[in-house]
């Protein structure tokens, strides 16, 4: 069964899950333009995702998931909203389905895990899920050690279940190189930002506009967390902080409240502004429905066109 089958959609691209900001008016935008739009809960208490599914509800009548991160201590009360709210489709990250997979799936939830390497997407299919997200280190956000190009393939080959996917994806021929790989979808997240729809900070999508292909780094690989940011005062300062070895504590006592400044509050040089490597490929905002239908047409005309001599 092809992805577009499996989540009832018309094109294989899923909207990636990105905290604060995947809500109802982009995760709406993203499945009335035939995607699946995909709400990030992370940070949010069950009646604030209720309410974001509600809210979607009434901004589209298509298919849309809502993205776990199964560390969050309220993860019990965001699975009921799920199972009552009727939601379809879920995608996870940070840290293991295998307490909740019985229940969604009984529930005829779809489960598709975000994994950074071949060891846990084979765990993920032992598990129950119905397809696989692929993410390799080019992402924005949590990210793992392996690029994608050389992730996919190996994921692909050693799981049956459908793969997507995800990083360093920012257009059509991308969607077309990741199919090559032996995906059946892809996964976007910052091509999405720089979007009318996307309810974000005009600075934030500025931000994304100015970046160069050099300017995302990856911080807190030394303390276990790993995170893709465009690089800033904050940024600057984190690594600073990380060279002279400082206490976790510190870390975290300067990144407090970050994502919220950039997204909520425009300040791009204090604040979190998490995006992937594909920024320098971005030029300009526009409406997601307009993205969509250009991203999908150069693949199929990159694909057309694909020829090895």
């Amino acid at each position: 069964m092809s992805i577009t089958e499996l989540l009832h959609i018309e094109y294989p691209i899923l909207q990636g899950a990105m905290a604060q900001i995947a809500k109802a008016p982009l995760v709406a935008a993203v499945s009335n333009a035939g995607g699946l739009g995909i709400i990030a809960s992370g940070g949010m208490s069950g009646e604030e995702l209720r309410a974001e599914i509600k809210k979607t509800k009434t901004l589209t009548d298509k298919p849309f998931g809502v993205n776990l991160m199964l560390m969050m201590t309220n993860i019990e009360e965001l699975t009921a909203v799920i199972l009552e709210e009727g939601v379809k489709v879920v995608t996870t990250g940070a840290g293991t389905p295998k307490t909740y997979m019985p229940i969604w799936k009984e529930a005829g939830i779809t489960v598709i895990p975000v994994v950074p390497s071949v060891m846990i997407a084979r765990k993920m299919e032992q598990l129950g899920a119905d397809a696989i997200v692929a993410e390799g280190t080019e992402a924005g956000g949590h990210v793992g050690e392996t690029t994608t190009m050389a992730l996919l393939p190996q994921v692909v080959d050693a799981v049956s279940i459908p793969v997507i996917a995800a990083g360093g994806i920012g257009d059509g021929r991308g969607i077309v190189a990741a199919f090559a790989l032996g995906a059946q979808g892809v996964q976007m997240g910052t091509r999405f930002l720089a979007t009318e729809e996307c309810p974000v900070h005009e600075n934030f999508k500025l931000a994304c506009l100015n970046a160069k292909d050099r300017d995302t780094v990856v911080t807190g690989r030394r303390n276990g967390a790993p995170v893709r940011s465009i690089k800033n005062k904050m940024i600057k300062e984190y690594q600073r902080l990380e060279e002279e070895n400082v206490d976790r504590d510190v870390l975290e006592e300067l990144t407090l409240g970050s994502l919220r400044k950039a997204v909520q509050e425009g300040d791009t040089e204090n604040g979190s502004v998490m995006a992937g490597q594909i920024t320098g490929m971005i030029t300009e905002i526009k409406p997601v429905s307009e993205l969509m239908q250009e991203m999908v047409a150069q693949a199929k005309q990159v694909a057309n066109e694909l020829t090895i001599k």
